[in-house]
Order: C-alpha cells, then sequence, then structure tokens
C-alpha cells in the first residue's frame, strides 16, 4: 500500500511552498510528494521542489486539464471565474492508495504523513474546528429547511486545505454526478467570500463519504490549527494550544496573507529560511494607508452596507 502527500501550487506562492517542504522535510525525508499545477505557471516551482525536495510532477497534466475543465463547464461561471479550484480533484486519481491533500498556506510540526493512520478506521479524515463557525461558507440555511443534510450531518463540515482519504472511494463519476447535483441547486451553497471549491467537497463528503473522521473528536481531543486563534503559545519552533495541553500538529493561514506582521509570522519566517541552499524570504511589510486612503476604505465599507 502506497502513501504519499499532494500540494497544488505555481510559481506564485513558491515561498509558501518552500515553507511548507521545509516543514514536512524536518520531520519526514521518505514520504513522496506530489505537486499538481495550480495553472501553466509552475515550471520554476517545479524544478526547485524536485531538486530540493523530491517532490515530483503529477504524471498525467492532459488529466488535470480535461478533468477541471469539465467540473468547471457542469457547474458554470456564475461562482468560478476559472476551473484553476477544481484541479485538487485530482488527488482521487494519482498513484497513492492513501493521501492527504495540504494548502501550501500550512506548516506542519509533526510526521504528518502518520495521521493517515487513523484510516484504518474510516475512508476520509479531516482535522479542524471549521464546524465550530456554523454552517458559514459552506452551506446556506437552506440545506436545512429543505432536509438535504440534517443537523448532525453538518457537524462534519471541514476545511479544504487539510484532508485525507483512500484513492477509490471517489470516482471520476461520482464527481461529475456531484457538481451536476451542485449546480441545479446553487441556493445550498455560501459564495459569499469566495470560499474556492470548499462547498462543494464538503457536499461531496457529506452526500457520498460516510465513513468520515475528524481528528479534533479523537479521546483528549486536539489542538487548533488555524493561525487567526491568537491563544496559540509558542515554544521553540512549535505552537503549544493551551486549551488542550497539546503542541500544535500543524498551522493554516488560511484566509491570511502572510507578510510581516500578520499572526505568528515569525513561526512561518523560521520554517521559510530552514534550507541554506535556498535565498532567504524577501517579502515587504505591508504598507499602512494614509489618512486618505483610510476615508475611502470608509466610504466603500459603508456602501457596501447599503449594498450600492
Amino acid at each position: 500500500m502506497s502513501r504519499g502527500i499532494y500540494i497544488i501550487a505555481n510559481d506564485k506562492v513558491t515561498d509558501q511552498a518552500i515553507a511548507l517542504l521545509n516543514s514536512i522535510r524536518l520531520h519526514d525525508q521518505d514520504t513522496p510528494i506530489i505537486m499538481i499545477p495550480y495553472d501553466d505557471n509552475y515550471h520554476q516551482i517545479a524544478e526547485l521542489l524536485n531538486q530540493h525536495y523530491g517532490v515530483q510532477l503529477y504524471a498525467d497534466l492532459d488529466f488535470i486539464d480535461r478533468l477541471s475543465r469539465k467540473l468547471h463547464e457542469l457547474f458554470g461561471n456564475q461562482f468560478f471565474a476559472r476551473p484553476n479550484q477544481f484541479r485538487k480533484q485530482a488527488c482521487w486519481f494519482g498513484p497513492f492508495d492513501e493521501f492527504l491533500y495540504i494548502d501550501t498556506d500550512i506548516v506542519v510540526f509533526e510526521k504528518i504523513i502518520n495521521n493517515l493512520n487513523y484510516l484504518a478506521e474510516s475512508d476520509f479524515i479531516c482535522c479542524d474546528y471549521q464546524h465550530l463557525g456554523g454552517i458559514k461558507n459552506v452551506f446556506t440555511s437552506k440545506v436545512l429547511e429543505e432536509k438535504v443534510f440534517t443537523e448532525t450531518e453538518v457537524q462534519d463540515i471541514f476545511n479544504g486545505g487539510f484532508w485525507g482519504a483512500r484513492k477509490n472511494i471517489i470516482s471520476e463519476n461520482d464527481l461529475y454526478t456531484t457538481f451536476s447535483e451542485c449546480a441545479a441547486h446553487p441556493e445550498y451553497f455560501d459564495f459569499s467570500e469566495k470560499t474556492s471549491d470548499q462547498p462543494i467537497i464538503n457536499y461531496m463528503l457529506l452526500k457520498r463519504i460516510p465513513r468520515r473522521f475528524n481528528i479534533v473528536r479523537r479521546p483528549g481531543k486536539a489542538p487548533g490549527n488555524w493561525g487567526g486563534s491568537p491563544q496559540f503559545q509558542t515554544q521553540g519552533n512549535i505552537l503549544f494550544d493551551p486549551t488542550v495541553n497539546q503542541p500544535l500538529q500543524y498551522l493554516h493561514w488560511a484566509g491570511i496573507r502572510i507578510q510581516p506582521g500578520c499572526p505568528y509570522w515569525e513561526i512561518w519566517e523560521h520554517y521559510r529560511n530552514l534550507n541554506s541552499a535556498l535565498p532567504a524570504a524577501n517579502i515587504p511589510a505591508p504598507v499602512k494607508p494614509n489618512q486618505w486612503q483610510k476615508t475611502l476604505n470608509h466610504i466603500k465599507q459603508q456602501l457596501r452596507k447599503l449594498k450600492i
């Protein structure tokens, strides 16, 4: 049985990918990692990640393009301007029997592939507290009102930046059927904050994968992992969650621009610069808005509230 990790990237996220790979390889030199190109601008990062971390390119690039375009056509242009968001669905059809998918705006603090051991009793794993925020950014209240899902079922929604699964539980036809169902009922989904394909993959999880497990529900619970959580404590080059008295497994800057001054910037910078063979990151600090920009931003906010 083969295990591995998929990431999706292009040249634009080179710094983030380096930080992620540095953190993975710090704990695990051997697990194979495959990169799915986000778009056609991937050649520089593919070469760099292969040279320094042994990352391989997804073998069938034509399949990725065909799959993502087909899924985009099924759902239409109403919510997705480009088919790129759907490329991660190629994970289901790669070489690994069991796999993790990890977004590049993550760093890990352990041998992360070991979380696939939870697949001994499930077919799909995730590890986050997304469900505590309710169905926002995933579904609208319609899914409950029309009994598409129960209150219990929506407790299994998850963040699409980190998850794992068995290879054969979703077929290509399952994907097409799921996307067709979603396209027929756009009122079920909350795309208000442009959460990429997260609503759709959650729909597919709840409809088609009954044996699922969120690692935060293990005995003793699990630490948080969102970069916007203020309670984490720095201990060396890892973070500690005092609410469960455990070190973090990983940190995900979901919805946060990684730059000087962002939450846990020093942690990210440490992992980005671990590899002395690569130049240090040169990410400029954000420019503080002047008074005119502040006034303009305030006016824009007021107009949005008035829906003008």
